[in-house]
């Protein structure tokens, strides 16, 4: 798998969500929301492989899922590159609808930024030789902060009927990988203690 591959991916499924967007749209207005929405939705793929990549090693070794831990990297700034395009898609479309977030969407949704940025930015070796443990935690914390956002997000389309079925397909995808990190876990570590 070449290392440009996710990063080719997070591009132009991002792209093409924007695009996409201002084309199913019934007007400008609409195509902006459709942007904002979309581009979200296609970071999901990327940031649930970069979540699972180890998990599903463990659970099926082969080539490739030895690829996807190779790139799992890869995969984490594919992601922060789609988020920054939904970013501005949804920064967008706020701005031209004149409807500003509320204050606990600002600070639970830019904590999430500032957290995929910080992973972002510290996705190399060097750093994870000068943070030591910290940049474990940063990573560990980070990755399940996004994990909840985007729970609560497709949790939020659970209560509406034209979009209930979205928040039941994100909702079991992320409870899915959510209880495969467990088993995972807990697996490897009662095999480490029978050692």
């Amino acid at each position: 798998m070449s290392r440009a591959l996710p990063l080719l991916a997070g591009l132009g499924l991002s792209i093409g969500a924007v695009g996409l967007g201002f084309l199913a749209g019934s007007d400008h207005l609409e195509g902006a929301r459709l942007a904002a929405r979309w581009t979200s939705r296609v970071g999901l793929p990327l940031f649930l492989i970069a979540y699972l990549a180890s998990s599903l090693h463990q659970i099926c070794r082969g080539n490739l899922t030895k690829a996807l831990i190779r790139r799992r990297r890869q995969w984490g700034l594919a992601f922060a590159w789609t988020h920054s395009v939904h970013l501005v898609a949804l920064t967008y479309f706020l701005a031209i609808a004149g409807t500003p977030p509320d204050v606990v969407t600002i600070l639970g949704g830019g904590l999430a930024y500032l957290l995929i940025y910080l992973m972002a930015l510290t996705s190399n070796n060097w750093s994870m030789k000068k943070l030591g443990a910290k940049w474990k935690y940063l990573h560990s914390f980070g990755i399940h902060y996004i994990w909840f956002i985007y729970l609560l997000t497709y949790a939020g389309r659970l209560g509406d009927p034209q979009m209930s079925h979205i928040g039941i397909i994100g909702v079991g995808l992320l409870v899915l990988a959510l209880l495969l990190r467990l088993i995972t876990r807990w697996r490897k570590k009662s095999s480490s203690e029978k050692r």
